[in-house]
């Protein structure tokens, strides 16, 4: 494992966009035009589109289309403008970071905590060892914890190695949180900072961060994460140079100067978080809803622990309202007895557990949720721009579709259970921020729609529109060209085109995320590998795969169909129509296919003779 680690040492991330108003502005632009001309597409395809003797198919994807633009809605709320929580100086005492007034001041405590549990004890030595290059440029006391579920002998060596505190426990009940809450009780620190085993802190993530918390009301800091071993591929320049000379540069730089930068063969999972980070989240700070995503990011255990005695007041007064519900039903009195109420009160404290951090797949988020609608502490969050860590990126596509399938579970399963759009305490714009996330997972349901429609059409010569008439080209084109530039100009600086493609290719995850709420069902929490796991992956593209043929398949057909004339209603002007359709969609799928068939390239192979585990000088 740490000779892995060796060639992406030297590596630096990425510096966040700067701000430029004008971008922003024609952002602001160009998105306000393309939603009144996609609500304008949208009621047209209502009202005068559709084709009435085949309203099976025309109505869904009308439906399909109109969930996708209720999509686009928020998304363009959450992008609408960058407004970054201004930096301060890191404060020198604690003083600085609360209301009230101390008695007597003194420096800051910080707990960072590194949950682990089969992880690999030379990766989280590395993560340890550079907790411990961690600089202040004041007096503070840093503890570093290493959490181990996994109750391994050498993992307690391992800190006693390395002069850091080893904290267990006896069982796993609910995993990472309740790791984080056995730690909470046996820890004392203001502020947490929650890393992963394999997250390795810069020296700066303090000097940089708590400056955010002399503002008392700064619940969390969420750094951004950089996977650090990503495959860095070639611009696009690059390559077309290499293989057409003097005419594939000049391409290159036209299309980056027209598209932004394009790097070819880097990412083959789409790993990098840039756009989530940088542009989504970031984008979150003007509502305060940037929610937290686990490592990399700084807690107020103050915030934390009222925000856990609050959720555990809330669950018991719901368990005692369902249970007089319940009794009422049962005994068909309106009044019960306040004795009884009281012991089953008891008996509810008894058996519910008070837990700082939700025993949930996603309870980070679920955490961000209860802080956001506190009613009576008005908590804020951060998105700091900066990266502040590195860490390890899933090396194989089962990986990463674990760990995508535990994102999409438990943010549909908190929708279905505790929604945060409908939770008290929200303001307007948070309950938008968090429908958009909510919405943008069941995306798979509409998305279905958008890869079988052209499919339709060319199998079966029956068009989901009355006509593809000069009509139709007037309502469709101005919307793309606007959503297009639209979406350029927000993200300049970022290439999109893989996290479009793989929105669309992650439908058969998130389909099955929505299932398994659907049947009620817990979504399990699968500790990620952190090591590349071998084998045959196709199998878990096989419905990517099987689109990619139908789809090649039935652009075959239509353009016979045509040729000869054989049955429906295959015009010209629906066949090219669907033809870039089916294009658009199997590209989209391939990148997802090929990521199955994806190898590290290997390492050279030198006569070195055996090699040594790494050293680490502490």
């Amino acid at each position: 494992m740490a000779f892995y680690f060796d060639k992406f040492e030297d590596r630096k991330p990425p510096e966040p966009l700067k701000y430029n108003p004008g971008l922003e502005l024609l952002w602001q632009f160009f998105i306000t035009v393309n939603l009144v001309i996609g609500g304008w597409y949208i009621l047209w395809r209502w009202t005068s589109s559709l084709n009435p003797e085949a309203l099976w198919f025309a109505i869904p994807l009308a439906l399909a289309e109109t969930c996708a633009y209720i999509g686009l809605v928020l998304f363009s709320i959450n992008l609408w403008k960058v407004k970054d929580y201004p930096r301060r100086s890191p404060p020198q005492t604690i003083q600085q970071c609360i209301h009230h007034e101390l008695s007597e001041d003194r420096p800051i405590r910080i707990d960072m905590f590194f949950p682990s549990y089969d992880e690999e004890e030379e990766l989280v030595k590395l993560s340890i060892v550079d907790a411990l290059k961690v600089e202040y440029p004041h007096k503070i006391d840093i503890k570093i914890h290493i959490l181990d579920d996994g109750r391994r002998p050498a993992m307690k060596a391992l800190a006693e190695e390395l002069g850091v505190n080893y904290i267990t426990r006896n069982s796993n009940e609910g995993f990472k949180a309740g790791n984080l809450r056995n730690a909470m009780e046996q820890t004392d620190g203001d502020f947490i900072v929650i890393c992963d085993a394999d997250t390795r802190p810069f020296p700066t993530i303090l000097r940089h961060t708590l400056g955010y918390f002399r503002d008392p009301d700064v619940a969390w800091v969420q750094t951004p994460q950089w996977f650090f071993d990503l495959p860095e591929g070639q611009s696009l320049t690059h390559t077309l140079e290499r293989r057409y000379g003097a005419a594939g540069r000049s391409i290159g730089r036209l299309v980056e100067r027209l598209y932004g930068p394009v790097t070819i063969g880097s990412d083959p999972y789409v790993n990098c978080p840039q756009m989530f980070y940088d542009v989504i989240q970031r984008r979150r700070n003007w509502a305060n809803a940037a929610f937290c995503c686990g490592a990399g990011s700084i807690h107020r255990r103050e915030a934390v622990m009222e925000a856990a005695l609050k959720s555990y007041a809330e669950s018991i007064e719901k368990q005692r309202q369902e249970q007089d519900k319940a009794i009422r039903k049962l005994t068909g009195e309106q009044d019960i007895d306040e004795g009884l109420s009281d012991m089953m009160i008891q008996q509810t404290v008894l058996d519910t557990e008070f837990t700082p951090y939700k025993f949930h797949v996603s309870e980070d988020i679920y955490t961000s949720i209860v802080l956001h609608s506190d009613e009576d502490r008005v908590w804020k969050s951060v998105l700091h721009p900066n990266v502040e860590s590195k860490m390890l990126s899933p090396q194989d596509l089962q990986t990463w579709m674990v760990q995508r399938f535990k994102y999409a579970g438990g943010t549909i399963d908190i929708a279905a259970h505790d929604s945060p759009v409908f939770r008290k305490g929200m303001s307007f714009a948070q309950r938008v921020m968090y429908g958009a996330t909510v919405w943008s997972y069941f995306g798979a349901l509409w998305n279905i729609m958008f890869l079988l429609a052209p499919i339709i059409y060319l199998f079966s010569g029956i068009a989901p529109v009355a006509a593809y008439s000069q009509e139709f080209y007037l309502h469709l084109i101005p919307f793309i060209i606007t959503n297009e530039l639209a979406a350029m100009s927000a993200t300049w600086g970022i290439s999109g085109f893989k996290g479009k493609s793989n929105y669309l290719a992650f439908f058969p995850v998130n389909l099955r995320a929505i299932w398994t709420v659907v049947k009620g069902e817990q979504i399990k929490f699968p500790s990620t590998p952190k090591d590349r796991q071998e084998g045959n992956f196709f199998h878990l593209v096989l419905p990517q795969f099987g689109i990619m043929l139908v789809t090649a398949i039935a652009l075959i057909w239509g353009w016979m169909n045509y040729q000869f004339n054989w049955y429906g209603d295959i015009n010209i002007s629906g066949l090219i129509v669907n033809t870039f359709w089916c294009l658009n969609n199997i590209v989209a799928m391939a990148g997802m296919v090929l990521s199955a068939f994806w190898r590290p390239e290997p390492e050279p192979q030198t006569d070195t003779g055996d090699k040594e585990p790494l050293a680490v000088n502490v």
